[in-house]
């Protein structure tokens, strides 16, 4: 039996059965990703399989560093090819029990029909397979999005971007929706005044007029906020070291927002009080516009100023922040909940330790106006493997409604990441199929039990964001 077979991960009849039969031929939501819109209106056609694996995918440079792969193989963009996929080659032996080793395969197995095991050994004669197909047509990127029945794709998108892409795709539609998802994380990061005064500029040039005051800055947000609307965008996205929820009066926001202006940098207390301001803000906007809210709670990035220095920003060198969420997060919510404008809300959490805080950080605020209004949100990033991703089922399930669960996503910017749905699909039922096995679901309920699986797979999302 090859590696990757029908039955992959799923370990009882009943797994199988629900697999099989309710979960593997579904459409693909993927309401969340960071692909290239420019990429896929221009259809990208790959060089080889370095490019399309190792171009920008950091999970893999964290592996390759690990296993004493120099920079040069990685960022630095010194070595060719064929040199730089020998030295993933030799890694890969070295990931089992790595969700990249599962990874690697599913995506060898579903893009190319490989079912060889990559290591020193195959490298070459995987290599140059590899390159051969991505030269043909049908492996282009859009042929590459829609061999994995992708119905929809979600973007992350800045609010100062023009949407040209989005624009194009939608002029020529290649049979896969793709939607901008507001990213406005850049409007919050006042920091460094230089910089963000220069995005200032940005924003402002997108939204027609000058931004000379807060007041200014909400009105560009909201211009632009209408402008995403209008080409199709159902939801935001928010990466948060914590929640930001310090109570503040208009004033003190007008002057922290002056004082940046002036190029002054402002101190802890202010930078919290204006993100507790803008996010407020910005989260009624999107409750007025009937979109879902995002909140990717946890990173600390760029660790290694070193590392920083040579390969630039978000190159692999980010870790779990461990900070208290539960109380910010709480009032947060509890404010734009007693305004009457929260918006379904979607909770991804990086430390572990939160799983639990975030699940029932949501059921707070559930008013029976939406199924799963709050929700706990897939495993992400560090936690986007086996055990994350069944630490994350289990919460949802012991302190929420898992069959009201939107399923999954890829986060990713790879073209051929949707192997994750499948994971995920699989892991689904392998747990939901164990506890049919071991007696605890009742097993004269499988047509209820295989309506869920379906539902958490596509259908959940389908209706819920309203594509």
């Amino acid at each position: 039996m090859t590696f990757i077979h029908d039955d992959f991960m799923l370990t009882g009849p009943t797994a199988r059965e629900l697999y099989h039969g309710h979960a593997e031929r579904l459409p693909i939501i993927d309401y969340h990703c960071h692909l290239s819109p420019q990429e896929i209106a221009e259809n990208i056609q790959f060089r080889d399989i370095t490019q399309l694996w190792l171009g920008s995918d950091h999970y893999k440079w964290r592996a390759m560093r690990a296993n004493g792969v120099v920079e040069e193989y990685i960022t630095l963009g010194t070595r060719n090819a064929w040199e730089v996929f020998e030295k993933w080659a030799e890694t890969v032996p070295y990931t089992m029990r790595n969700p990249l080793y599962h990874w690697t395969h599913l995506e060898l197995k579903r893009v190319f029909g490989i079912d060889k095991i990559l290591s020193p050994a195959t490298a070459r004669e995987i290599f140059e397979a590899c390159n051969a197909m991505l030269a043909k047509p049908e492996f282009r990127g859009q042929a590459l999005i829609r061999r994995f029945n992708v119905e929809t794709i979600c973007t992350t998108d800045d609010p100062a971007d023009d949407l040209r892409w989005h624009k194009q795709i939608a002029a020529h539609p290649f049979g896969t929706k793709v939607l901008p998802t507001w990213r406005p994380d850049n409007a919050i990061a006042i920091a460094d005044p230089k910089s963000y005064k220069a995005y200032l500029d940005r924003l402002g040039e997108a939204a027609g007029k000058n931004i000379d005051s807060y007041t200014d800055l909400i009105d560009a947000l909201q211009a632009r906020h209408d402008y995403f609307a209008k080409a199709g965008c159902k939801l935001s996205d928010h990466g948060l070291d914590t929640f930001h929820a310090t109570d503040c009066k208009p004033l003190e926001i007008e002057l922290i927002f002056k004082k940046v202006l002036l190029g002054k940098a402002p101190n802890a207390a202010e930078i919290d009080k204006f993100s507790s301001a803008l996010l407020h803000d910005l989260a009624v906007m999107d409750a007025e516009t009937g979109w879902t809210q995002q909140f990717h709670v946890g990173p600390i990035r760029n660790n290694s100023s070193r590392m920083l220095r040579m390969a630039g920003r978000d190159t692999g060198f980010d870790s779990i922040l461990d900070l208290q969420i539960s109380a910010s997060g709480n009032r947060f919510f509890d404010r734009l909940d007693d305004e009457g404008k929260l918006a379904k809300t979607i909770l991804y959490c990086l430390n572990p330790k939160d799983f639990e805080v975030m699940a029932t950080m949501a059921g707070n605020f559930n008013d029976g106006s939406v199924p799963g209004k709050m929700q706990l949100g897939a495993g992400w990033w560090f936690l986007d493997q086996e055990s994350g991703m069944r630490r994350q089922l289990d919460t949802i399930s012991n302190l929420g409604l898992l069959s009201r669960f939107v399923g999954m996503l890829t986060d990713s910017r790879s073209f051929i990441s949707y192997t994750r749905h499948e994971y995920f699909r699989r892991i689904l039922c392998d747990v939901v199929g164990a506890d049919v096995d071991s007696g605890r679901l009742p097993a004269s309920e499988m047509e209820r039990i295989g309506a869920m699986i379906e539902d958490i797979s596509y259908r959940n999302a389908h209706g819920y964001f309203g594509f």
